[in-house]
């Protein structure tokens, strides 16, 4: 695995007009925060207050805001510690685990089928015989297509109501729990990302994907963007939280360095 200092070294070499091409250079995968992004449907949602925007006493121009956000929406991270008892918290995810070479495994066709489609283990071990094994300690990404929705809630979560009783009618795709053992298991992931509001589908109650990689210290990135400018394999993800001691997620800068081919 590339070396922490020598992945910033190559984020610093890229040219600034890098960052817009498909292929080659960096792919931001974060989501705006704004009064349009989403969360789950019992949160408030995230809120910019402007403190002050114009010129001071002095004549020079100054602007600061303050924001409230709950943890877990827009992308971000779930931390061990969201579903697992003794996990470790946001602030104490080792960064290595967050910065490293990732795959990319494409199942738009089946979750456009299915809104409620569960990734598989034979969906992983297919895309194996194509591209190789996952490499032991990757972050896999899983893209299902959700993410040209955002940020319509109904077409992305499938329902645009809120509240306890909007939970009950989500309907996206995710993970499945058995997927998510595997990669634990066979492939030691360092952990896994996709373009929905969740690692398991939007009907789970037993949040079986989530209870399996967070109980052996696998945390979630959600919310992904632009996963449909990534390649398969020739990437490296950086994925910084926000450091909030004792949290159990919070808000993430996600980018992905493609390998120039």
């Amino acid at each position: 695995m590339l070396r922490i200092t020598a992945i910033f070294a190559l984020v610093l070499a890229l040219p600034v007009t890098a960052r817009a091409l498909p292929k080659g250079g960096i792919i931001d995968l974060t989501h705006p925060f704004d009064s349009q992004t989403i969360f789950w449907p019992t949160e408030q949602g995230f809120v910019l207050e402007k403190e002050h925007d114009g010129r001071t006493e002095k004549g020079f121009y100054y602007r600061s805001n303050k924001f409230a956000s709950p943890e877990h929406g827009g992308t971000h991270i779930d931390a061990p510690a969201h579903f697992a008892e003794k996990g470790v918290t946001v602030d104490e995810i080792p960064v290595d685990q967050l910065v490293g070479p990732a795959v990319l495994v494409d199942v738009v066709k089946k979750c456009q089928a299915d809104r409620d489609y569960r990734v598989s283990v034979e969906d992983l071990t297919a895309w194996e015989k194509q591209h190789g094994e996952i490499p032991k300690h990757a972050i896999v990404l899983l893209r299902t297509g959700f993410g040209k929705y955002w940020p319509d809630r109904k077409q992305y979560l499938g329902t645009d109501e809120r509240g306890a009783d909007a939970v009950a009618k989500l309907h996206f795709p995710g993970l499945g729990g058995e997927a998510a053992a595997w990669l634990v298991r066979e492939r030691k992931i360092h952990a896994v990302g996709l373009d929905t509001a969740s690692i398991d589908y939007g009907q789970s109650t037993g949040f079986e994907a989530h209870v399996e990689l967070m109980t052996h210290g696998v945390p979630a990135l959600e919310n992904l963007a632009n996963l449909e400018q990534l390649p398969p394999t020739g990437l490296t993800i950086v994925a910084l939280p926000m450091k909030i001691k004792g949290g159990s997620g919070g808000p993430l800068r996600a980018i992905a360095i493609v390998e120039s081919k």
